[in-house]
This record gives structure tokens, C-alpha cells and sequence, in this order.
């Protein structure tokens, strides 16, 4: 086994998972817990950070990570970043949560519709939960229909509506108006439009395939062009779920990075730099159905995350940050798969590179790919096992090469863990 990137050893993490096994369901609960499914085996993984700083988090065994995940998105200018922080910390002086929103509410808005294609108006949130769950009750408000149609292997948060059958807690009335077609099949789509016509309050889609454990894909050439003309004809809104890749293809909205234009929009992670807020943004003719919900949290109209996201958004644009996100991605990408290639990998790239997803197609059980990843974690170059990784603007040429380097040192050591593969 090489010893340039000596195994990390996380005696401090699991002490401190003991202790928050007793006290919080599953000690780490969700997308970030070792019972979701990204962390196989559990015990090559961290489970608590000390400290972030750019590119890079520890924890708190002192381990220093390359993160790939960026904390599944928000992290997107880089941890902490100075400029951020500053506007933060600015606004925190004069007010966070009031009674009466801040008046950096409606110039975070202002910057918003300004920014977005799409966008006529922005609406406030936490999640991106709230946002989609928002953009479908104000669909809902507007058609005075029930029917929702999503598209397989989507993700659109955590409410009963949006979930499936078999989730725990979700009960067959809470999906009741769900119908389903597979991604690309627009025979498939007209058929579900024939067949509810007139029932259909929206359609809600991620702008290209980004599910979890497949690869990822673009849409097909004149998919969202025929799929925008059908629903004008019916009357049916277009949701365009962007938390996940929202300014990362393009700072106007992914819709417009794909040629066509939602009438919502939504938007989390990329939006602040990891101060909590959300949005769903939309076309004019909706603004009253948006006014009309009753749709509100304790912290929505928090002012400390909007001075954040309006520093976020300006860095963003002056970064060209979407070209800056694709030939970073590129870089390292190609540098993955030229390691894995030299020792016998086909390592599979799919999506968009700024928010990459890997496989390794020798083994179709993906038992082979868990087992690089865990070998690249332990070494100190954090990405996960089946979900899109992230690139965030503070990655520098050097973390890449030293990431292709812990890569081609993690390809060795699973080529000699598994003779068979000869």
C-alpha cells in the first residue's frame, strides 16, 4: 500500500457519533448521515467537522479534507469566504430577524429578478424544500387543479407530496396526484396530458437528469422546447427545480442555460454561501397566486442571509463563475478518468462538470466504485458514492492535481485489494 497519503484514522468522530446516537434519531439524520446510503463502509467516513476554510474542511480527529460535496451545494464561492462574511456580518449590526423585514429584502429581490430570465418576482424561504413545495401550491392556487407530473428518478425535497409510496410516513393520499414518466420520454408526456386533460396544475423538473446512483444526462435535442409548448397549450405551469444546480450552469437560471423558460424557478444552495435562505422566482401572471398563500416561516425574511446572497450573486457574476465551474470541472475530471484508465478503471463522468457524477462501469453491483470512494476519503479527498459532487470557486489548480494524485493513489490500492480483477 503507498504511503504517500497515509490512511486517516477517525477514532475523535466515532466517539462523538456515539454520543449523538443517544440523543439524535440515527445520531446523523438525512443526506448527510451514514444511514442514507453515500457513506459504504461507514467507518472510512467522518462524521463531525471541526472547522471549513476555502476548498477544504478537518475534523475533528484534525483530518483535512479536499470536499467535493461542498456541503451538498451551498458552498459555492469557497468556506468563509472573506467577501460574504463581511456583508454578514455588516448587516448582523443593524438587524437580523425583526418584526418588520429589513428593507435589504426587497434589493435582494430587486437583484434577483434582475439576474434570472425567467424571474418577474422572488419569493422567500429557507430550503429548497419550502421553494418547490412553494412553486406547486402556487401552481395549485392558480389552475385550481390537483395533478402534478414528475419526471423518474426526481428529487424535489422532503414534503409527503413530493416523496414516494414506500417512504416512511408517506401514506398513498399524500401522492394521490402524482403521475410519473420516464425523463426524455415526451410520447409518454403527451399521453399523461391526454389522458388528465385539464386536471394538470404543474409539471416540476430538475432542467437536466441529476438523480442519484445513475448516471447523470442532458435532456435530448427539442425535449424542453415541445415540453414548454405543451404546457402553454394546456395551461399547465412549468417548475423548474434549480436548487441544485441553480448558477452553476448559468447565473440567468438553468432554463435559459437550456434554451427554454420556466415559470417558476427555484433556487437554495448556490444562493448564499451557506447562509440558509431560499427562493422560488416567477413570471408575472403568477405573482398573485403567490400572494394569495398562506406560506410562511419564523426566519423567512431573516436580513443577515440576504446581504449574504447579494454578495454571493454580485461575486458570482464578476467570477464568470459558471465558465469558471466548467473548466475547473473539466480539469479534473479528465485527470480522474486518465488515473483510473491507468490502472484498469473505466471511470464514467456524466452531467454537467461543475456539478460532476462519477461511476466505475467495471462491476454493474457498484461495489467496486464504493470501494474507491471510501480509499479516496480515507486519504483526504472527500467525495461520495453515489450522488453529483460539486466545484466551488476557491478550488485552485493545486487542490486539483493533489486530488488526481489521492484519486490514482486510491485506484492502486483497490486494484490490489481485488486480485480477480487481474
Amino acid at each position: 500500500m503507498s504511503e504517500k497519503f497515509p490512511l486517516y484514522k477517525t477514532t475523535k468522530s466515532d466517539e462523538w457519533y456515539a454520543r449523538a446516537a443517544q440523543v439524535i434519531p440515527s445520531g446523523v439524520y438525512g443526506h448527510l448521515g451514514p444511514a442514507e446510503g453515500q457513506f459504504i463502509p461507514v467507518n472510512r467516513w467522518p462524521r463531525f467537522s471541526e472547522k471549513a476554510k476555502g476548498s477544504y474542511f478537518w475534523d475533528v480527529d484534525g483530518n483535512k479534507y479536499i470536499d467535493y460535496m461542498c456541503a451538498y451545494g451551498p458552498n459555492v464561492l469557497g468556506y468563509g469566504d472573506e467577501d460574504v462574511d463581511a456583508a454578514a456580518i455588516e448587516q448582523i449590526k443593524k438587524g437580523n430577524c425583526v418584526t418588520s423585514p429589513d428593507k435589504i429584502m426587497v434589493e435582494c429581490a430587486e437583484l434577483l429578478v434582475d439576474t434570472v430570465n425567467c424571474a418577474d418576482w422572488a419569493f422567500f424561504a429557507k430550503n429548497g424544500n419550502d421553494a418547490t413545495q412553494g412553486a406547486i401550491l402556487t401552481a395549485r392556487a392558480h389552475t385550481h387543479r390537483k395533478k402534478l407530473i414528475f419526471f423518474n428518478g426526481f428529487y424535489h425535497g422532503v414534503s409527503p407530496m413530493v416523496q414516494k409510496i414506500d417512504y416512511p410516513g408517506v401514506t398513498p393520499e399524500d401522492v394521490a396526484n402524482n403521475l410519473y414518466t420516464p425523463w426524455d420520454d415526451i410520447e409518454n408526456f403527451k399521453r399523461l396530458l391526454a389522458e388528465n386533460e385539464g386536471e394538470i396544475a404543474a409539471v416540476i423538473a430538475q432542467p437536466y437528469n441529476h438523480g442519484n446512483f445513475n448516471d447523470n444526462s442532458f435532456p435530448i435535442d427539442g425535449f424542453w422546447k415541445e415540453v414548454r409548448e405543451l404546457c402553454t397549450k394546456n395551461e399547465i405551469v412549468l417548475i423548474v427545480d434549480d436548487v441544485r444546480c441553480g448558477f452553476r450552469l448559468d447565473l440567468a437560471g438553468s432554463d435559459h442555460f437550456f434554451g427554454f423558460e420556466a415559470d417558476i424557478i427555484c433556487f437554495c444552495k448556490a444562493l448564499a454561501n451557506g447562509y440558509n435562505m431560499s427562493a422560488f422566482c416567477g413570471k408575472e401572471f403568477l405573482k398573485n397566486a403567490a400572494s394569495s398563500l398562506s406560506y410562511t416561516g419564523s426566519y423567512w425574511m431573516s436580513a443577515v442571509p440576504f446581504a449574504a446572497c447579494i454578495a454571493t450573486i454580485n461575486k458570482l457574476k464578476k467570477l464568470d463563475a459558471p465558465k469558471l465551474f466548467d473548466t475547473l470541472g473539466r480539469e479534473l475530471t479528465t485527470g480522474f478518468k486518465k488515473a483510473g484508465a491507468e490502472h484498469g478503471f473505466d471511470l464514467v463522468v456524466s452531467g454537467a462538470p461543475a456539478l460532476f457524477y462519477l461511476r466505475i462501469a467495471n462491476d454493474d453491483s457498484l461495489l467496486l466504485h464504493q470501494d474507491w470512494v471510501a480509499e479516496c476519503v480515507n486519504r483526504g479527498l472527500f467525495i461520495t458514492s453515489h450522488h453529483n459532487h460539486f466545484i466551488n470557486a476557491s478550488l485552485t489548480h493545486e487542490d486539483i492535481n493533489r486530488s488526481i494524485e489521492i484519486a490514482e493513489d486510491a485506484f492502486k490500492a483497490v486494484k490490489k485489494n481485488h486480485p480477480e480483477l487481474g
